[in-house]
C-alpha cells in the first residue's frame, strides 16, 4: 500500500526549518514542516504558545525573550493578525522555507503566523498536474474525518503574492458549517481559505483520490502502474524529477496521460464542490 505522510511530518529544530525548501528540492516535497505554532521572521522561525488563536494572544519565543505576538508582529512593522487572511495550507504553503523563498521571490518580507488547526472533511490528496518544480504538488480532497493541517495568516501582499504562485489552483473559501477549522485555542475560524486543485486528484485503481505521500514512493508507486509515465519520465524518482524540470513539454503531456492511463479523475478534489461548477480549468504549466 503506498504509504501516507504524516499531515504533521514536523521538527522540533526551528532552525532547520528553512534549511531547503521543496523548489530547490523538489524530492521533499511538502518540505520541512514545523512541529507546532509559531512565527515566519525573516530567516528565522519562531516558537509561538498555541494558545494563539485567530487575535494572536500568543506569546513569540525570540532568543531569550519571551513576546506577545501582537508586541512582536508589532515591532517588526508588521501587518496585526486582525488584519491577516487565514489559509489552510494542505501541502508546501505550511513548509517555512517554501514561504520564505516565495515572498523573497516577490521582494515581500516574509513575516507570517502559522498556527496547528483541525480541519474536518478535508485531507491532502494529490493535484493531477506536475510543478514547473518537478514535483507532484497536494490538493485538499474531501475525507470523513478530520486532520490536522497549519492555517497561515498573512497580510494583503502576502496573500496577492500567494495566488500568484498558485495558477493551478482556485483559493476558495471553506464553509464552516461543512469543513470546520478548528484552531488549538478551541476556536472555530468565521471565515478561512483554501487552495483547491484546477485539475483533479490522483487516484488510486478503485478511482478512490490518493492521499499525500513522500514523493519517491508516490512517484514511484506511479511509475510501477504505467508504462507510458515509463516512457515519458523514466523508471526512478530522480528520473522524473529531471525529465520534469528540463522540458515543459513532458510536464504538460503528462496532464493528459495521467487522465488517459487511469491515474487521475478530473472531478476529484474540492474545486468543484467549493465553487459550484466542476473542474474544466486549462492546465496551466507552472
Amino acid at each position: 500500500m503506498l504509504p501516507v505522510i504524516p499531515a504533521l511530518p514536523g521538527t522540533a529544530d526551528p532552525a532547520r526549518l528553512l534549511a531547503d525548501d521543496p523548489m530547490s528540492e523538489p524530492l521533499t516535497y511538502p518540505g520541512r514542516l514545523p512541529s507546532g505554532a509559531g512565527l515566519l521572521a525573516d530567516d528565522r522561525f519562531l516558537p509561538m504558545s498555541e494558545e494563539a488563536g485567530a487575535l494572536g494572544g500568543g506569546r513569540v519565543r525570540s532568543g531569550d525573550r519571551v513576546v506577545r505576538l501582537a508586541d512582536h508582529l508589532g515591532s517588526l512593522g508588521a501587518g496585526p493578525m486582525e488584519a491577516r487572511h487565514p489559509v489552510v495550507a494542505v501541502g508546501s504553503n505550511a513548509a517555512p522555507g517554501q514561504l520564505h523563498r516565495k515572498f523573497t521571490a516577490a521582494g515581500i518580507r516574509p513575516v507570517v503566523p502559522l498556527t496547528p488547526a483541525t480541519v474536518r472533511g478535508v485531507a491532502p490528496g494529490v493535484s493531477a498536474h506536475v510543478s514547473r518544480n518537478a514535483y507532484l504538488p497536494a490538493a485538499p480532497i474531501r475525507v470523513a474525518g478530520a486532520s490536522p493541517l497549519f492555517v497561515v495568516w498573512v497580510d494583503d501582499a502576502q496573500l496577492a503574492a500567494l495566488d500568484a504562485t498558485e495558477p493551478n489552483y482556485l483559493r476558495l473559501p471553506l464553509p464552516p458549517g461543512s469543513f470546520p477549522v478548528t484552531l488549538s485555542s478551541g476556536e472555530v475560524l468565521p471565515s478561512c481559505h483554501v487552495y483547491a486543485g484546477r485539475h483533479g486528484c490522483l487516484v488510486d485503481e478503485e478511482g478512490e483520490p490518493l492521499r499525500l505521500a513522500p514523493q519517491p514512493e508516490l512517484i514511484g508507486h506511479l511509475l510501477a502502474r504505467s508504462a507510458n509515465l515509463r516512457r515519458l519520465f523514466g523508471r526512478t524518482p530522480e528520473e522524473f524529477v529531471t525529465r520534469a524540470r528540463r522540458n515543459d513539454g513532458t510536464r504538460e503531456a503528462v496532464h493528459a496521460l495521467f487522465r488517459s492511463d487511469g491515474l487521475a479523475d478530473p472531478e476529484a478534489g474540492l474545486a468543484g464542490e467549493l465553487s459550484g461548477s466542476p473542474n474544466r480549468e486549462r492546465y496551466r504549466n507552472s
